[in-house]
């Protein structure tokens, strides 16, 4: 089982030295969405120049993927950042394929742990073809989502693909409850679940 390290701290730390640095460090983010981007951006945009990566083939319906990317797009423009946006075409069966046997797991379990991964990886894939410095993602703001496991498997994808992983804990600092307050300002569609049929399903 992942430990519980102080992820949040670990990020602070990196970006204390990239700040006293004098240069801002390049970025690829890894965004689920335009809600959980909101607080994320806000907390790292003055240190780094950052690209989000919109890749997320988890998502049940070609509809729902489009009104997020779209969102995730809005939402950069009206913060009035400087900022690149690729949205990656929406491949589900690339996931179907990732979580093949796990269908029948929990919320929350291995075939999250599968999605993660997929996810993770492509985004360090896109970071390193980019020359970017960093890859994260927005995954660790969600009260939802295992901010521990989700470190480990960067930090590993991260060191296997050559391209570091800046670990975090979004929700910490009220992270997540920012991201509300901002999704409200901003007017954001704000989705009831993860994206997946496996998680509406669980919902319903």
């Amino acid at each position: 089982m992942a430990d519980r390290k102080n992820y949040n701290t670990q990020m602070e730390q990196i970006i204390a030295q990239v700040a006293q640095s004098g240069r801002k460090a390049s970025l690829l983010l890894h965004v689920c969405c335009a809600p959980c981007s909101s607080a994320v951006l806000e907390r790292l945009a003055d240190v780094f120049d950052i690209t989000l990566f919109f890749d997320n083939p988890n998502l049940d319906t070609a509809g729902e993927h489009e009104q997020r990317a779209l969102e995730t797009a809005r939402l950069v423009q009206e913060m009035g950042l400087f900022a690149r946006v690729i949205i990656s075409p929406y491949d589900p069966d690339s996931y179907l394929h990732a979580v093949k046997g796990l269908e029948r797991e929990p919320e929350g379990g291995a075939r999250c742990v599968a999605c993660f991964n997929l996810r993770l990886t492509n985004s360090a894939h896109k970071a390193k073809e980019l020359g970017c410095d960093w890859f994260t993602t927005t995954l660790t703001i969600s009260p939802r989502k295992d901010a521990a496991l989700l470190n480990d498997l960067g930090l590993g994808i991260g060191e296997r693909i050559g391209v570091p992983f800046l670990p975090s804990d979004f929700k910490k600092r009220g992270g997540y409850q920012h991201s509300i307050a901002l999704s409200r300002a901003f007017e954001l569609y704000r989705q009831d679940y993860c994206g997946c049929v496996f998680s509406k399903r669980h919902k319903e």
